[in-house]
């Protein structure tokens, strides 16, 4: 059968035009395809500007419309047109969904387009359709798209070849963490999660200062995910092993209050939800506790919210405790959920697990590159500038000859020559100077092409220094990164609560600069900086500190409350101590309220040696101090 299909063929096709392949192999290949497409083109986001090419043309398309922060809104339905007709094939639901979500504020941390109309609810509610809703970009937006046409990016080509759409957007803000992203690809997914654009600006000044700056020195800043709903983060253990894997589980509980009505009754008001839960299926959860009889404690739950606010309201019978049914509404409904950190993101194309330094390496090498090739296209543009400003000072220097070789062209391409040939100017130079207006020939104008001409090479000495200096370029990546804080940065909303085994001492002292005291007879104390002030001009002096008659201050230095004190005894022991264990005395205080060491006139020692500013030794940290004391009596003894 297959022979005689093979032989009847019209137009004489044969057997030699069919190619043998192995289908193992010819699925294995389409399938690859399919899958980098999915991850290349639509599920992950670019490490550099944080978004996925369907986020990217929206605000692109958004862009080129004009429809700025400062404009009219435009119709949902008008941008959704433009994104699939000019750069996104693909269903208009899946642009219109994208352009919903980055409107929501329950669902990115900061949006990027701002809305008008219904645009859906936390209680799960759809947006309208596309025709009634009208969009705009945020400011924030403008930020992410700034620079776009100063070559800092590279452009392909659109679906038909006959349009210009952005690779990657030249973003100022760190878009993929503080407002993370999440998607499935194929063989692997992505779910980020979002943090505060102040404590990330803070890191990422940090990282540009010690490149060497570890996670614990980043968490130092970056304290915890940022959520747009708020809540409290439960345990920093998950949080601790995503900033420093890219994976981890970080527990979210939605924050709660009790109240006390009438008859003493008690109710508990739950008004923030952890991100992403719906607080219409909390509510018909809650609902179906207290009538199932799961939680036995509750007498009603009903949703009193409104556009003050979120307020869902669970009223408790007269014997309930409410701390009790606080924790049950955790355990059996989603007041408390976990979100799975998968920081996967593409890294030149590929997809990589990136740890939270990672992210912000990546983010600051792509500003970089952002920063030189804008000055690239700055310096091109004001030597250009230059060069025309050069031939219109020739030409006024030269005014009359000019004006009597114009006159005395046949054609405008004559001047030109004439131009080029007697006075040395270029091509470009001769047809600025014919295009020039006859009012810049007065003198003021003169002085004005003089000004303009000084400042335009003022601009290149210091965009050729900026180019030749890696330093002031990261100098400006600080400053301009400190700028969008200043415009964008908020507080956090979301809180912290650390479980018992997490909290040390050291995290409840507030760090800040100490005053120690050591006197000569071994008393010392710590007294805040605060207390002293600087002497001015004329001033009076201010008591340092006061001692007993027989005793004077011996010592007396700055450190940090989270400093650690070695003290190395003239028998070569060492101790340490917390700064801010050292007991707070006041400056006037007389008995200072600790004591290192005794009898110091007995023993036929030197004096105790400071040894100031800090030593730097192998293994120490640069929050050490050293000093030595004669030997016996310490606090405590360390090897």
């Amino acid at each position: 059968m297959e022979n005689e299909a093979l032989e009847n063929q019209p137009n004489g096709e044969s057997r030699d035009k069919i190619i043998q392949v192995n289908i193992e192999e010819q699925m294995k290949s389409c399938y690859i395809d399919y899958s980098m497409s999915v991850i290349v083109g639509r599920a992950l986001p670019d490490v550099r500007d944080g978004l996925k090419p369907v986020h990217r043309r929206v605000l692109f398309g958004m862009n080129e419309l004009g429809n700025t922060f400062n404009k009219p809104y435009k119709k949902s339905a008008r941008i959704v047109g433009e994104v699939l007709g000019k750069y996104h094939p693909h269903g208009d639901s899946s642009v219109y969904d994208t352009m919903v979500r980055m409107a929501q504020p329950w669902s990115l941390r900061y949006m990027l387009i701002d809305g008008q109309g219904n645009f859906g609810s936390v209680d799960g509610d759809s947006p309208a359709a596309m025709r009634y809703t009208e969009v705009r970009l945020q400011r924030i937006a403008e930020a992410i798209l700034e620079d776009l046409d100063k070559e800092t990016v590279d452009f392909q080509n659109n679906f038909d070849d006959t349009l210009q759409e952005p690779t990657v957007m030249p973003t100022k803000i760190p878009q993929l963490i503080v407002n993370g992203a999440s998607g499935i690809a194929v063989g692997m997914a992505t779910n980020m999660v979002p943090h505060n654009l102040s404590e990330t600006v803070d890191a990422i000044c940090a990282y540009i200062d010690d490149r060497e700056i570890g996670i614990e020195g980043i968490m130092k800043y970056i304290k915890a995910p940022d959520f747009p709903t708020g809540g409290i983060i439960y345990g920093m253990e998950g949080v601790r092993q995503a900033f420093e894997t890219g994976r981890g589980r970080v527990v979210v509980r939605g924050k709660v209050m009790v109240e006390t009505g009438k008859n003493n009754k008690e109710s508990i008001i739950i008004h923030e939800l952890p991100y992403q839960v719906n607080k219409a299926v909390l509510h018909q959860r809650g609902a179906q506790l207290m009538g199932d009889k799961i939680i036995d404690g509750i007498s009603d739950v009903r949703d009193e919210s409104d556009r003050d606010g979120m307020r869902l309201v669970v009223d408790l019978k007269k014997d309930a405790i409410a701390n009790v049914i606080i924790n049950q509404l955790y355990k059996y409904t989603e007041l408390q959920t976990s979100y799975g950190v998968n920081n996967v993101a593409l890294v030149n194309g590929r997809p990589r697990l990136l740890n939270m330094k990672d992210l912000i390496v990546e983010f600051v090498k792509f500003r970089h590159e952002v920063v030189v090739r804008r000055a690239m296209y700055e310096l091109r543009k004001a030597e250009e500038r230059a060069h025309i400003l050069e031939g219109y000072l020739i030409a006024l220097d030269h005014l009359d000859e000019v004006i009597k070789l114009i006159r005395g062209s046949r054609t405008p391409d004559d001047a030109k020559e004439g131009l080029i040939q007697s006075f040395a100017l270029s091509e470009i130079q001769a047809k600025a100077i014919l295009e020039m207006r006859l009012q810049r020939l007065t003198g003021l104008e003169r002085e004005k092409i003089q000004e303009e001409y000084n400042e335009v090479m003022k601009t290149i000495a210091h965009l050729k220094e900026l180019l030749s200096n890696e330093q002031m370029r990261f100098d400006l990546i600080k400053e301009e990164m400190l700028e969008v804080k200043k415009k964008f940065g908020d507080e956090r909303k979301t809180d912290i609560e650390y479980l018992a085994n997490e909290i040390s001492i050291e995290d409840l002292i507030e760090e800040e600069d100490v005053v120690i005291t050591v006197s000569h007879l071994g008393y010392i104390k710590r007294t805040s900086a605060t207390e002293y002030r600087t002497q001015k001009r004329g001033g009076r002096g201010a008591m340092g500190g006061k001692t007993r008659e027989e005793d004077y201050i011996d010592q007396l230095f700055i450190a940090s409350t989270h400093a650690t004190l070695l003290i190395f005894t003239d028998k070569g022991r060492c101790y340490w101590l917390k700064v801010y264990e050292i007991p707070e005395g006041e400056r006037v205080v007389k008995d200072v309220l600790f004591r290192i060491y005794y009898n110091c006139r007995r023993m036929k020692k030197s004096k105790p040696l400071l040894m100031w500013p800090i030593c730097r030794m192998r293994n120490m940290s640069k929050n050490t101090i050293l000093f030595c004391v004669p030997r016996k009596v310490l606090s405590r003894k360390r090897n």
